[in-house]
């Protein structure tokens, strides 16, 4: 109980920062040439980059960064394949089989590859990067939907409302979809610690946001090449991820318990 109200305050945190980090007093463009490379101290309790810029102040960037990122690209890709899956299942037959030949292969190749082939084609960008990997997450939504409507779609109710001349979209609407949201939920939880951790490694290859915008992934790949002589440029953004990405999958596992969801029931 203790660790899931610590998930609760450190995703808190999270939030606050992105969106609410515009009102704080922060300046992340700030240069001060006195303080290159300067440790934690009392003015900066994080310590400054190599251009003199304050870490505290561009890790509340890139919490913006990672936050938006997020909730774009699982907003999206939950959409997209939830309405794919959905919709090809319930109508069947070469619908459904052609829904299957294009899952399979986009799940031929590997996710984190073709995400940075289109962010490489895309360019940098928040923009860019909820597309690219968008365009990559919504497999595994439709996936699921589509094992979960096969397993509905011959439930006495739904029969009913068909005999009763009820149309597929409504029966799709107020039938089926209602019945899929848990493990669906779920999915999305655990899908945006796994868009945060892609976020940073595209921003770490230099195909995330433009500078000089901040992320994570950006900082830690700034912050490698002095690693040395000042690890907090590596050890503040590199914790922040971590911890953010530790606390979304707690809670999804406590989600998944609540909901009484088995893991199973996403690849059946």
């Amino acid at each position: 109980m203790k660790g899931i109200v610590l998930a609760a305050a450190v995703l808190g945190i999270w939030a606050l920062l992105a969106l609410g980090g515009q009102w704080l007093p922060l300046d992340p463009e700030r240069m001060d040439l006195t303080h290159l490379l300067a440790p934690p101290a009392l003015d900066g309790w994080l310590g400054w980059d190599d251009l003199g810029r304050p870490v505290w102040d561009r890790l509340a960037m890139g919490a913006r960064t990672s936050f938006l990122v997020a909730v774009g690209v699982v907003s999206l890709s939950s959409a997209l394949g939830t309405l794919f899956g959905t919709i090809t299942a319930y109508l069947g037959g070469w619908w459904d089989h052609l829904a299957v030949r294009i899952i399979d292969v986009f799940l031929a190749f590997p996710g984190i590859l073709l995400a940075i082939a289109l962010a490489g084609l895309l360019g940098p960008g928040i923009d860019n990067v909820v597309i690219a990997l968008g365009a990559v997450g919504w497999v595994g939504y439709a996936r699921l939907a589509r094992a979960q409507t096969l397993s509905l779609k011959h439930r006495d109710h739904v029969q009913a409302a068909r005999a009763l001349g009820v149309r597929g979209p409504r029966i799709i609407a107020r039938h089926l979809l209602p019945l899929i949201l848990a493990p669906l939920i779920v999915e999305a939880t655990f899908g945006i610690a796994a868009v945060v951790t892609a976020e940073a490694g595209l921003s770490f290859l230099g195909l995330g946001v433009k500078p000089p915008a901040a992320s994570w992934g950006s900082m830690i790949r700034d912050g490698t090449r002095y690693l040395l002589v000042a690890p907090h440029l590596v050890l503040a953004p590199g914790i922040a991820l971590a911890a953010v990405v530790l606390a979304v999958n707690l809670l999804g596992d406590a989600l998944r318990d609540y909901l009484d969801v088995r893991q199973g029931n996403k690849l059946d």
